[in-house]
């Protein structure tokens, strides 16, 4: 086994989704959702797992190269051995049209073929059960294995012989292999063929879906990876998007900052649909605005938690498993996430802005009505209601209480997004009631939040402090980037916050001590600023030292090293990826320009 690490390759079909380790092994998948028991637990139990994984070995091996097939979510791993015998493994969850519909089955499915000699494998499949506490009990029948998970129970049905995989028996491979981990009910055809075609369909159709963004002139692989896994963090079904695949990899060794992100984040959420919006991937962004009005119902004009289950599920409590290791024997490892507690009055802001843009987009199959602008309104009520009040911010402090400025922004844009779109339809009363609500929104923050003697703002009402979040105010369109006060806000951001190329979400300590880690998106956001200060060289600069960071999948994580440029926190982190497509999409050189 190899020691754990976060250089993983995931794969999925928005029903679920697994991470793969550079040798081809799941160490990583949870069904039958994405927020469930983990079927495949290895990432999360110490460097010797005995159970929770997925391998194809190949004896004697002596190199391996794995990379994806171009524009999807299929990856390819390729093992030689020392006398030169190579295997190919083509791993997938299957994705495509079936009876009119997107088939998306609960399902896992490797195609191993082999490329040259007499390669010789051993096939180790240990799905986990009870949080990785004991290794699922299986049954057979003549061409399948049932394996008894917590929450489900799998079936592996393969043409490869039943008792070389239960009996993990090394042997040659002399032709085709498939295997089709899924449902625990009959596959209806030979498993040879309908893999094989389920592989063909799935590449074609995320080779469709690619097609349809529209990418930058430059960093244009970048972003289709980044874009592509941002749709795996979607969960189809209610329209979720969870804030990463993992729960409890720590933002640095033994901070005890490990957290569980496979819920839907209302914030999160929000910035991934926008940089979708700018690929032109509406269909993400019309099933998530589904998945917010139910919310909205659901509130009634109410409190709005920041967090929810991605079946809409209001209490994700958190609790401790002691039957895992932890990620390098590194606990605690937690199941669900306090901060669906938490006061967050951002959260307001982040679903008036995305559903704002149905009354104004005429792309939608189902375009804003009027009824979904009243319903909306009882949000901005609460935004203004909650503007000056009290919250966890958006870094979530579980100890600190303040009156957060990016929250009050997020409720100013809240009102402000409710006037233009209340003028867009018509509606000329209530614009001018929305648009009085945002400049009283406007005076407080200015009043509260400013500095004057150092002619910039501070993270809090009444504070000092500084955070990452104030670099946000521009691209909310509170402040233009060229107004004194937002410079001088980034010239102190820079100088305190800045640490090398990353930039810190703060330097004060919090609720677990001071932070070691950079948070990935706030480096992106400090990129942004650059460029919008005249300084885009700069800018240019660090966005490339970021993507030599990425995985070998071109993924990132939520936290960086400022020693050693090491990835820590969840993974694939969603926020980490929207900052990759907006600096492509900001830095990039025009179409024009390679005319």
């Amino acid at each position: 086994m190899t020691r754990p690490n976060l250089d993983l390759a995931p794969i999925g079909n928005c029903s679920v989704s697994a991470l793969i380790d550079r040798t081809g092994r799941f160490v990583w998948a949870c069904a039958p959702r994405i927020d469930g028991d983990p079927v495949f637990s290895a990432l999360m139990d110490g460097d010797e797992p005995e159970h929770g994984f997925w391998a194809i070995e190949l004896a004697d091996m002596v190199a391996i190269e794995q990379a994806y097939v171009r524009n999807t979510a299929v990856l390819r791993t390729v093992m030689t051995d020392e006398r030169g015998a190579a295997v190919e493994i083509l791993d997938f969850a299957p994705r495509h049209l079936k009876h009119s519909r997107i088939y998306r089955p609960i399902a896992f499915a490797r195609v191993v073929r082999p490329l040259s000699g007499a390669p010789r494998i051993t096939v180790r499949l240990r799905p986990s059960a009870d949080w990785g506490a004991r290794r699922a009990e299986q049954t057979s029948g003549s061409n399948h294995i049932r394996y008894l998970c917590t929450d489900l129970t799998l079936r592996l049905t393969t043409n490869c012989p039943v008792t070389h995989v239960q009996n993990e028996r090394t042997f040659r491979l002399e032709g085709e292999l498939a295997f089709f981990l899924g449902p625990d009910e009959g596959y209806d055809q030979s498993v040879m063929a309908g893999v094989s075609a389920a592989l063909d369909q799935t590449i074609q159709h995320w080779k469709l879906w690619t097609r349809t963004l529209y990418v930058p002139l430059d960093w244009q692989e970048a972003v289709i990876r980044a874009a592509i896994t941002l749709k795996l963090c979607v969960y189809e079904e209610t329209g979720a998007i969870v804030a990463a695949m993992t729960t409890s990899v720590p933002e640095f060794p033994e901070s005890g900052r490990n957290w569980d992100y496979r819920f839907c984040w209302v914030r999160d959420a929000y910035y991934t649909v926008r940089a979708l919006n700018r690929l032109g991937a509406v269909d993400i962004l019309e099933n998530y605005l589904g998945y917010l009005r139910n919310l909205v119902d659901d509130a009634q004009g109410g409190h709005v938690q920041p967090v929810y289950g991605v079946g809409l599920e209001a209490a994700i409590g958190e609790r401790i498993v002691d039957s895992v290791e932890g990620y390098r024997g590194m606990k605690p490892v937690r199941v669900g996430n306090q901060a669906h507690e938490h006061l967050q009055h951002d959260v307001y802001g982040q679903i008036v802005l995305p559903l704002v843009q149905a009354f104004f987009d005429e792309r939608m199959l189902r375009p804003g009505t009027i009824d979904d602008f009243h319903a909306l309104e009882k949000v901005g009520d609460r935004a203004f209601a909650m503007h000056d009040q009290t919250d966890a911010g958006l870094w979530e402090f579980r100890t600190i209480a303040r009156v957060h400025t990016y929250s009050s922004v997020m409720c100013w844009a809240a009102c402000d997004r409710l006037a233009k779109a209340a003028r867009h339809l018509g509606l000329t009363e209530r614009g001018e009631l929305w648009d009085e609500r945002a400049r009283l929104i406007r005076a407080r923050i200015e009043a509260e939040a400013y500095l004057p003697e150092e002619g910039r703002f501070a993270a809090s009402f009444g504070g000092t402090e500084l955070d990452a979040s104030l670099l946000q105010m521009t691209d909310l369109g509170f402040l233009d980037a060229r107004d004194p006060r937002q410079v001088k806000t980034f010239e102190a951001v820079e100088r305190d916050l800045k640490r090398g190329p990353y930039l810190f979400r703060y330097i004060h300590p919090d609720d677990f001590g001071e932070p070691e880690t950079a948070f990935n998106f706030c480096t992106f956001w400090f990129i942004e600023a650059l460029h919008l200060n005249g300084r885009t060289e700069e800018a240019r600069a660090i966005f490339d030292q970021m993507l030599s960071q990425r995985t070998h999948a071109g993924l990132l994580s939520e936290d960086i090293s400022i020693q050693d440029g090491e990835l820590w926190g969840n993974y694939p982190q969603t926020y980490s990826l929207v900052g990759i497509i907006n600096c492509a999409v900001l830095l990039s050189r025009s179409w024009q320009d390679a005319r």
